[in-house]
């Protein structure tokens, strides 16, 4: 634990990750603090409260690489002060508003919704060294991981106990109080060049010399991490509508939460475990053993078994979106690495929106072991697509290791200074024996006279 000591003594990185989990805790709980709304307070069925949801989730997957962009562009209290003025209006005018605007206005507040993950990956990428960036990003895949945990359960309980409106106000609150206390931290985004060590410098001056064009770096291989992203994601959101179809079917849904947790858990467990480790692992293999480990996970019936089938998908599960994380930013420049870390938001929601519909419908049409099936095959299928998009590095580094972003000239004139070409030292030179000259030879006639013309 050594290495996580070193991460949080980094001057900010404890307030920042304070702060981003409040933030985070409340953003992940959005959807649920929607849905009890509709259902409770509106009276209304669950597919209507699937339809916020939906507009919510579709705001988000939209709004995140726009938001990144703009991060870049504009400076983060801007894009903060802004994100959080619309959070503000919206969830103070959910309890007055019929369903058809809510519909529309809960679009909008995924689209302005505060960008904390995102910034947070990026604070973390620029306060951190190369060499501590895996285990900082541990310990925020750790925070996902519990913010998913805690937030869902605690609005269920307060739905439950308190009224829809309270419920609405008091998640609102508590986006607004995470993204105003982030603009007040203020944290860097890009590396400074004075105080970075000698291996962040590029990546400062490269933020300086102006922002790279999109094609220079959203290539094959960031396509193929958005792809792992998406894929992670889709197994995750499937797991969970299968482990309470599973336990549904043998009349055990009640314990539905205990296997929930426990899934937390091993994943935190398995997140924490992985920033220790001295290397980094290829991101298409995490995700290919977490599918394996998914694929069995049905043949346990009772929730006991169930429990202890999980503990491998949850094992891989934060490594997995760590290691996404880090590829992200390694292979996206200084100046664009908000609009990367917004991409991978989008493509993460857009994952966590389609798993569940896959998932069901693999259930619908055989049985609910099929759907964790379904989620293993998914995340199989794009560590796939992902090992075959990589391309091996451009400095001609070990396979495997961190490929880095350069400019296409310096890509293109990467070669070795061999200055001009010498021949070999082999001293003076010297020109070969020549006779005296001696004038024309003549022939002479041994014992007879010269013969005229």
């Amino acid at each position: 634990m050594t290495g996580y000591r070193q991460i949080l003594a980094v001057p900010g990185m404890a307030p920042l990750l304070g702060v981003s989990f409040l933030a985070r805790t409340a953003i992940t709980a959005a959807v649920m603090a929607l849905t009890m709304y509709v259902v409770l307070g509106l009276r209304m069925s669950y597919g209507a409260a699937g339809g916020v949801a939906a507009a919510l989730t579709a705001g988000l997957a939209l709004g995140g690489p726009l938001l990144g962009r703009a991060v870049d562009r504009r400076g983060l209290r801007t894009v903060l002060l802004i994100t959080v003025a619309g959070q503000a209006v919206f969830w103070l005018s959910v309890p007055i508003l019929p369903y058809g605007i809510l519909v529309g206005a809960s679009f909008a507040a995924g689209l302005l919704m505060v960008p904390v993950p995102p910034v947070t990956r990026q604070a973390i990428a620029a306060m951190t060294t190369v060499e501590q960036r895996r285990a900082a990003f541990a310990l925020e895949s750790v925070q996902g991981e519990l913010s998913y945990m805690v937030g869902p359960a605690v609005v269920v309980l307060c739905a439950a106990k308190v009224s829809p409106d309270g419920v609405a106000w008091g998640l609102g609150a508590a986006v607004v109080a995470g993204g105003a206390g982030l603009a007040l931290l203020d944290p860097p985004l890009r590396a400074r060049g004075g105080t970075c060590p000698k291996d962040e410098r590029g990546e400062a001056e490269a933020g300086a010399a102006g922002r790279p064009a999109r094609r220079a770096w959203l290539g094959v291989d960031m396509w193929a991490v958005l792809m792992m992203a998406f894929g992670t994601t889709t197994l995750l959101s499937g797991v969970d509508l299968a482990i309470v179809a599973t336990l549904e079917e043998t009349g055990q849904v009640s314990w539905a939460a205990v296997v929930v947790a426990v899934l937390g858990v091993a994943s935190v467990c398995g997140g924490l475990l992985y920033g220790v480790l001295s290397r980094s692992l290829p991101t298409w293999l995490l995700l290919g053993l977490l599918g394996l480990v998914t694929l069995p996970v049905g043949l346990a019936g009772d929730w006991p078994w169930l429990c202890v089938a999980v503990v491998g998908t949850g094992f891989f599960a934060a490594p997995t979106l760590s290691a996404v994380t880090g590829t992200v930013s390694g292979l996206a420049p200084a100046a664009a690495r908000g609009e990367a870390a917004g991409l991978q938001s989008s493509a993460q929601s857009a994952g966590f929106a389609l798993g569940a519909p896959l998932v069901g419908v693999a259930i619908d049409a055989s049985v609910p072991a099929g759907g964790f099936a379904a989620a293993g095959l998914a995340g199989l299928a794009a560590a796939s697509a992902g090992c075959l998009l990589r391309r091996p590095p451009v400095d001609g580094g070990r396979r495997g290791g961190r490929r880095r972003w350069a400019p296409a000239r310096a890509r293109r004139d990467h070669q070795p200074h061999r200055g001009p070409r010498r021949e070999p030292h082999r001293g003076p030179r010297r020109e070969p024996h020549r006779e005296p000259h001696r004038g024309p030879r003549r022939e002479s006639h041994r014992g007879s006279a010269v013969r005229g013309p």
